[in-house]
């Protein structure tokens, strides 16, 4: 056998992956609260990554992936995401309905791994060096999220079941307190038993969610937990507790997860959307333009 030498893990190519979450798709691009076309910024962040300078092997979406969970919705975001041409795979949110979601992707096999209609869409999968674990928290009906026992004796098992190989979780509430409080009133149940699973596996370089439309950091269960942001509107950071529900149309983006074996991984938050030229540093001589 071949001893890898830390050249070779130097030169060894990095696996990007994009995070997309909260796009809320109306069918035929209907305006979200009147206001926001959440189709278009769909376009535009797919039109990003694909002029980015280096495109992400693999896509996923943290859930709320159409706003009123009906087909039609579903139908409508296929044909949005078909541009893409590497792998997508999807979760759901409070948003969304699961049956009507398998029933258009039912290509999607990952979807029925925890089986079919309307049970919780738990998976995982390979992708390149990392292993990506679908954790459904939604509760149909309701806006906030619940670690289910049931749920949570599969993610234990499933997270045993590769001890060795570094791994993101998805879900699309987070398991943490954000500090903006109506969104923390519809935030995930069961939060401590989650992080405590997460604890005994230290495979998991990421915990990654959707829900609060902004990138949120935090330290947890001995790894790194955080949100990404929308690619449309945002919800408005303000941490009175009392605090009305109010969006903001803030820059968007999404977040590129860049996993290399010799560094780990890296998380970026990239701007969604054509901000001009790139400009150099500088001159054809070397010199800093000043």
């Amino acid at each position: 056998m071949t001893r890898r030498t830390r050249t070779d893990t130097m030169n060894a190519a990095p696996y990007l992956v994009a995070q997309l979450t909260d796009l809320h798709i109306k069918a035929g691009g209907k305006l979200s609260y009147r206001r926001v076309d959440t189709a278009g910024a769909l376009r535009t962040a797919i039109d990003t990554l694909l002029a980015a300078p280096q495109q992400p092997d693999i896509v996923i979406v943290t859930g709320d992936l159409v706003d009123f969970g009906s087909e039609s919705e579903y139908r409508f975001l296929r044909d949005l995401l078909q541009p893409l041409p590497m792998p997508v795979r999807l979760l759901p949110g409070n948003h969304d309905h699961r049956p009507s979601l398998r029933a258009v992707f039912a290509d999607h096999d990952y979807l029925f791994a925890n089986g079919d209609g309307d049970a919780p869409v738990h998976y995982a999968i390979d992708a390149g060096p990392l292993r990506l674990v679908g954790f459904d928290c939604t509760v149909p009906g309701k806006p906030g999220g619940r670690a289910e026992d049931a749920g949570l004796a599969w993610l234990d098992a499933t997270l045993a079941a590769a001890p060795k190989q570094p791994t993101l979780v998805m879900l699309h509430h987070p398991p943490f307190h954000t500090g903006i409080g109506h969104m923390d009133d519809q935030g995930l149940e069961n939060a401590p038993a989650f992080e405590a699973i997460i604890a005994r596996h230290p495979q998991v370089e990421r915990v990654v969610c959707g829900h609060l439309h902004r990138h949120i950091t935090r330290r947890f269960g001995g790894t790194i937990a955080m949100t990404a942001p929308g690619p449309a509107h945002q919800v408005a950071l303000d941490l009175d507790p009392q605090a009305a529900s109010r969006f903001r149309m803030e820059p968007p983006g999404y977040l590129l997860h860049w996993w290399h074996p010799a560094h780990g991984m890296v998380t970026h938050l990239a701007a969604s959307g054509d901000y001009g030229a790139l400009h150099p540093f500088f001159d054809a001589n070397g010199k800093l333009i000043d």
